[in-house]
């Protein structure tokens, strides 16, 4: 049996979607898809890390923004909203993206892991990462444990490195992030 026709969207069609949409969709190869809402312990460890870099990158040249921000991969064309990005310098706005709400060019991006997404920015959302050229750091913390891996781009490569204690040093913004902070004042119940 043959799969039903999906429709085709342009970059154009999608940013026109976002537009109009209560619901944020990723965009890949004219696919367009909705993306999942998170738990309140998500949403918290999402506010928690933007709070710190907020203040430890305060009065430097580099901006952090929550998952309203959407950005593009270049090289492979995933339009996307992290849970927070860092860009430092002047954002760089998609070509594509009249209305100038897609950044080409992160330093940092932190994903917070759901059950729902964990293998996704684990695996594919991750190498379309990888692919950003301003791209410094990628930050994926745990959802079911104290666990931050970050990603560090080394030349033309990327090193990872896990951190269950202490902070999550990001050499490329200049700041550590405990990991009591990220994981600070969990939900009662």
């Amino acid at each position: 049996m043959a799969e039903p026709a999906r429709q085709k969207y342009t970059f154009e069609d999608y940013v026109a979607l976002e537009a109009m949409s209560p619901v944020k969709h990723e965009f890949l190869g004219g696919h367009v898809w909705a993306m999942a809402g998170g738990t309140p312990e998500h949403a918290a460890v999402a506010v928690n890390v933007s709070t710190l870099l907020s203040v430890a990158l305060r009065g430097r040249p580099c901006r952090v923004y929550s998952s309203d921000l959407r950005i593009r991969v270049p090289a492979t064309g995933l339009g996307t909203y992290p849970d927070v990005t860092v860009v430092c310098g002047s954002a760089q706005f998609d070509p594509q993206d009249a209305s100038e709400h897609t950044v080409v060019n992160p330093t940092v991006v932190v994903e917070v892991l759901s059950p729902s997404t964990e293998d996704y920015d684990r695996g594919e959302k991750l190498a379309h990462y990888q692919r950003i050229e301003s791209l410094q750091e990628i930050v994926l913390v745990a959802h079911s444990e104290r666990r931050v891996q970050t990603w560090r781009r080394q030349g033309a490569t990327w090193t990872e490195q896990s951190v269950s204690s202490g902070a999550v040093s990001l050499e490329s913004v200049g700041c550590a992030l405990p990991l009591d902070e990220i994981y600070r004042d969990p939900l009662a119940g």
